[in-house]
Parts: structure tokens; sequence; C-alpha cells
């Protein structure tokens, strides 16, 4: 098995029908492969539905689709290092439950990456908007030396120039994202410290970073993100505490090296706040 497709469930049965479909059907892959999905305790018919037709869309497409299930939602790392030590891939590629190809190449796209880099230990891909002119959502990550996250060309045009070229980054975001299988287990999978979520793929990259190895940014690979799908109906309060919290336990534990790095200044890091178009109203979306 050369890659092992790890995905995360919980809720929201309409986008996790649409992406995890599309990460089988529209996928052209150079080797075998295998989807782990993990269904945090899901309430909507969600962990059902991995269970019986998305491990059927898998076995019609030579997909072996393994289904894992937690009692509830008890977080992001625990729930990604089971899946972990379920795989048999060369190489773990995480992919998050809202996103779909726009690149059908795209997990060999992510593995090419590595080879162009003489310390690559991880890939991540040009994250697109779904709707038209396909804005860019992430081209890598940014981190201030003040600790602070910037989405690397947020809101700004897909062929921006500034994001055209694959190069060495300070971070990438787990939303989509290739490290070799004996790399993450060598030195530890995702920290359960940054509970339930947010900052523990970032806490992973730095670490991987910080042992020698490269994060590379790839535009040749481009995936749509339905951003902010997956959050709707997060109580705001509780999930901001989330923020604050693992964002200052990634910044006391990281600061020795984005201190000394050459990163964003603090305006770039200011949020941009996209307006989503509607999930319902997004309609087939174009294939490279």
């Amino acid at each position: 098995m050369t890659y092992s497709l790890i995905t995360l469930s919980y809720n929201k049965l309409a986008c996790t029908r649409r992406c995890l479909s599309a990460l089988i059907t529209d996928s052209v892959v150079d080797a075998p492969w295998e989807m782990i999905v993990v269904d945090n305790g899901s309430t909507d018919g969600s962990g059902e539905w991995c269970d019986t037709e998305l491990v059927a869309l898998g076995r019609t497409h030579g997909v072996p689709v393994t289904v894992l299930h937690n009692a509830g939602n008890i977080g992001c790392s625990y729930s990604r290092n089971r899946a972990i030590a379920a795989a048999r891939g060369e190489y773990l590629v995480f992919a998050d439950n809202d996103i779909a190809p726009r690149t059908r190449r795209w997990m060999p796209g992510l593995r090419e990456a590595l080879g162009a880099f003489p310390n690559a230990g991880m890939a991540g891909a040009k994250m697109v908007y779904p709707w038209q002119p396909y804005p860019i959502q992430c081209a890598g990550v940014g981190i201030s030396r003040r600790g602070h996250v910037c989405f690397r060309g947020r809101g700004e045009p897909l062929d921006d120039p500034r994001f055209g070229r694959p190069e060495a980054v300070q971070c990438l975001i787990s939303a989509c994202l290739l490290i070799p299988a004996e790399l993450i287990r060598k030195h530890g999978g995702f920290d359960e410290a940054f509970h339930p979520v947010q900052f523990e793929d970032f806490d992973l990259v730095y670490r991987l970073r910080e042992a020698g190895w490269q994060a590379v940014y790839t535009p040749a690979v481009e995936m749509y993100h339905f951003e902010s799908v997956t959050t709707q109906g997060t109580p705001t309060v509780r999930n901001a505490a989330v923020v604050v919290r693992n964002g200052m336990l990634f910044q006391k534990r990281w600061r020795h090296l984005f201190e000394q790095e050459d990163g964003p200044d603090e305006d770039a890091c200011r949020w941009r706040k996209i307006e989503p178009v509607p999930f319902s109203s997004i309609g087939d979306l174009p294939l490279l």
C-alpha cells in the first residue's frame, strides 16, 4: 500500500458525503491506496453512511475503506493517531472531510513535491474556495515573530504569481497534508495536548522542522476547501476559547523557532473574512 488517506467525520453528512465521495471518484492515483475514516460519534447518520455507502463506493473503485468509530467527539489528535496506527501506506495523506480534488493527480503531486527539495518531510496543496473565480483559501502558512498566523494568499486570485511556485514554507495546514509514514511515527504523531482541535497540525509541522525536515507548499496541486461548512453550528465562544488556549500553547512551545524566522508582518496576519457561498448552492466543480 502506497498511500493511506486519513480523514475524520463528525456530523455534517451532506458535506461529508460530497467530499469523501469525490476523494474516491475524482482522484487519479499512481499506486494502491486506502481510505481510513474515523467517525467521532456522529448523530446525523454520517457514521452509518461511511459504514455502508462509502465502503461500497470504495469497493467499486478498488479503494479499501476502513471506518473506525469513537464513542464521542474526543478530539482531532487522538482520532488521527488512531488512524495512523491502523494505516498500511508508505505515505500518510491527511484530508479533512470538507475538501475535494480540483487536481485529479493530487496525491502523486504531493509525493512528487517531496522529491523537489532535498530535506522535504511534508507537502501541502494550494487550497481554493469552491466558487468562481476560485480564490485562494490557503497557500501555505506563515507565522509572525510574535506567533500570529497568516494563511498565505487568503482571498487572492487563483493565479496570483506570488503563490505560483513550489517553495519551503514555515507551516502547513492538515486539511490536505502528505507525510511519509515512517517520519510521522518516528516523531510521535499529533500531540493530544492540543485538544480537541486547533494548532495540532502546526505543532507537528514545527516538530518535524526542528528535526531538520522542510515543509513544502506546491501550487501544482489544487484542492477545493469548503471552509466554514464543518464549523457551522460550533459554539462560537467555546471554539474561540480553544483557539486562544491552543494558540498560546503553540507559541510557548515554538517561540524559540518562529522568533528567529523571517515570517510575515503583523498586518499580514489580520484574519481576512471571506463571505462564504451557501453549501447547497455550490454545483459541479471543474477538475484539472
